[in-house]
């Protein structure tokens, strides 16, 4: 390995924040080296509305990075979000032969290449191709048929699309930056890889990726990723009641939900009282914690509702024994977890990001399990597949890479 291959760069084109962080790949994992955040600009509800000015943030996150580490960035691998990601299961196959045969590794990618060939909208592009499970003639719930015999092959596989102009307004926002993507991971999949447990993924939970614009989800059962969708709902929605509501500015509605919000009522042990500031040239107002949890607490429980309505829509309600894992910069909202529990009567717990070597305390937190997952994703991809042929998303990525 080069000493240029031994550096990962990844890049959270968040709502709220961009964050870049640098790792460096060794025999045994990635180390972390160093990270760079700036305040996003130009996304509203995880979309880019102005190319110049998230290039302007996607500049500044990767230059702070880039003066600690004392390398230089020239590719990064970019999460993806938003309302416009989706997902949907599909099932192909290919015939082996007259006689079984063995298994070898381009029947698995032509068995594949079937599944994902499936009429797509033309503003569509097919970000994964998630194997689930393999089935060989009359045997199902196969998780590698290499080295087996038989006659049909045929895989159920899971494809995560998105919109393409969503996509090429990303990639050329970064470029505007001065680097190239090398690739684009779904956010919750990078988070999953991060805080997620074999045990969880194995027995069946789901993440909830809370950011500012959106809230996206993924269901994991049997090792595998079972489902993806997106939420039209997130942390900004929470500020912006609390701004309209107590009619005060966005920023100061911000530090009040940090601060003191609470979307469970029997948690608030007293009705303590906070000044804010008022729109204009008014004076300061006093109001009081239950006035807060009476903005915030409807609109918990319209995102949870939400997100309930999606895991019975695709049948995952009862195959999540393992419960919720929350993760993004929304899920530090007090009372948030402890009225998951009550809603979907499973465990839930806060995302903890790990797995990076010398990471520091401030990583472990549920916002940046993107990122951290992000930089894991890319050296297991880079490790399993070094030589990865070009698809049709890098197809778009290179068409845009001069822009």
């Amino acid at each position: 390995m080069t000493k240029k291959d031994k550096y990962l760069v990844a890049l959270d084109v968040g709502s709220a924040k961009t964050c870049a962080l640098i790792g460096e790949m060794d025999e045994t994992g990635v180390k972390f080296v160093s990270m760079g955040g700036a305040e996003s600009k130009g996304l509203r509800k995880g979309l880019i509305a102005n190319i110049g000015a998230t290039a302007t943030s996607v500049r500044r996150a990767i230059e702070e990075a880039e003066g600690v580490a004392g390398v230089p960035v020239e590719r990064v691998l970019v999460g993806v979000a938003g309302g416009h990601v989706r997902g949907v299961n599909s099932r192909g196959g290919i015939t082996l032969g007259h006689r079984p045969r063995d298994i070898n590794r381009e029947d698995v990618r032509h068995a594949v290449d079937a599944a994902r060939n499936i009429t797509l909208p033309e503003d569509r592009v097919v970000l994964h191709v998630l194997p689930q499970e393999f089935l060989l003639d009359s045997q199902d719930n196969i998780r590698d048929p290499l080295g087996m015999v038989g006659q049909r092959l045929e895989v159920n596989v899971h494809l995560v699309t998105s919109s393409a102009s969503a996509m090429q307004n990303l990639v050329i926002a970064v470029n505007q930056a001065g680097v190239e993507v090398a690739d684009t991971v779904l956010e919750p999949l990078a988070s999953a890889e991060a805080c997620l447990t074999q045990d969880e993924r194995e027995l069946g939970c789901c993440l909830l990726d809370i950011g500012g614009g959106t809230t996206e989800l993924v269901v994991f059962g049997n090792g595998m990723l079972r489902h993806a969708a997106a939420i039209p709902v997130g942390g900004d929605h929470f500020t912006n009641d609390l701004a309209v509501g107590l009619r005060t500015p966005i920023p100061e509605a911000e530090k009040i939900k940090r601060e003191y919000g609470c979307v469970c009522a029997d948690m608030i042990t007293e009705d303590k009282g906070i000044e804010i500031a008022s729109v204009g040239d008014r004076p300061p107002r006093t109001v009081f914690t239950r006035m807060l949890n009476e903005i915030v607490e409807p609109r918990a429980h319209e995102l949870l509702s939400m997100v309930r309505d999606e895991l019975q829509r695709g049948g995952f309600s009862a195959l999540i024994p393992a419960g919720l894992v929350l993760s993004g910069g929304g899920a530090h909202l007090k009372g948030l977890v402890e009225m998951a529990e009550r809603m979907f009567n499973l465990p839930v717990r806060l995302a903890k990001p790990r797995g990076l070597e010398g990471m520091p305390q401030e990583l472990s937190q549920p916002e940046y399990a993107t990122v951290v997952g992000l930089l894991l994703y890319g050296a297991r991809a880079r490790r399993q597949a070094p030589q990865k042929p070009a698809t049709f998303v890098a197809k778009i990525k290179s068409m845009f890479a001069g822009a």
